[in-house]
């Protein structure tokens, strides 16, 4: 088996949440999809993000719940293969409701732009120049 990266995130509303992913483009495995999570395949048989219903997320942990919309305790961090579509997932974003925190950063050989999801969870966008 291939090594992969699953991380959880709370949610308020899975099928809104489900629907603010879907929007970005992103697909779901049914097979891990359930009343109290979606699986969203961030980088297929790679990377994973499972968004859990809050009382779900409560039942993995001992401690309380990170309101996302008022601490952050991560940044997920994607890399595109592009400037154009690091744009053109924010207006997707932006579309489906999500939050901009600040404006695009063009660093010459990087550029970046990041979106709160609809739960406040951080998303950042990510081009680097090729080395050449």
């Amino acid at each position: 088996m291939n090594k992969q990266v699953i991380f959880n995130l709370p949610v308020k509303d899975l099928e809104k949440s489900k629907a603010f992913f879907a929007a970005l483009g992103f697909g779901f495995n049914p097979d891990f999809s359930n009343e109290q999570a979606a699986c969203i395949v961030v980088l297929e048989d790679s990377i994973y993000a499972m968004l859990t219903t809050e009382p779900f997320f409560k039942s993995l942990i001992n401690k309380p719940v990170v309101q996302a919309k008022e601490a952050n305790e991560v940044v997920i961090c994607l890399s595109c293969e592009s400037r154009e579509e690091v744009d053109s997932l924010i207006a997707k974003a932006v579309a489906a409701g999500a939050r901009i925190p600040h404006p695009p950063e063009d660093h010459g050989f990087m550029y970046d732009q990041g979106f709160e999801d609809l739960d406040g969870h951080l998303w950042n966008l990510v081009w680097m120049a090729p080395k050449g």
